[in-house]
């Protein structure tokens, strides 16, 4: 017999970028589900205490949920979804990001452990969220040639 490796252990990336400053919010999980999706909304919420917080993104069933509608109610109007139309990932600033990053940090390496995996995925984000013009301008944002 030849062994397998088995289930492989996977981690899922979830996360938001400021449109206007670079600024990227990113929660990396075992699962995506409603309850992650929720625990993103708050992260978003908690970390802008005053203002409107606006989140574009797609019609997904883990954006559907009581959970995901708990964190918009207690966020009382201070968390508005906006829904972008089925099949369009380029609409939404974060899938141009998830590209560059997949180009940067996954494409065609092999890491030895997930550990590291999750290592370099947040040194990425890290390095990015010290030079948010530099991810402006991935994002395509009109603020990288404001400033």
């Amino acid at each position: 017999m030849i062994p397998t490796p088995g289930v492989p252990k996977r981690h899922y990336g979830l996360g938001a970028v400021n449109y206007h400053t670079g600024e990227t919010v990113v929660l990396f999980k075992r699962r995506k589900r409603r309850r992650e999706v929720a625990e993103l909304l708050q992260a978003l919420v908690d970390q802008h205490p005053t203002g409107t917080v606006y989140v574009a993104w797609d019609n997904a069933g883990t954006h559907q949920d009581d959970e995901v509608e708990a964190v918009v109610r207690g966020a009382a109007g201070r968390l508005v979804l906006l829904y972008l139309p089925t099949y369009s990932p380029w609409l939404n600033p974060i899938e141009m990001l998830w590209r560059h990053f997949r180009r940067e940090v996954t494409h065609c390496e092999l890491f030895e452990t997930v550990a590291a995996l999750l290592a370099a995925a947040r040194d990425f984000f890290d390095r990015y969220n010290r030079a948010p013009q530099r991810l402006l301008s991935i994002i395509g944002s009109r603020a990288a040639m404001l400033s």
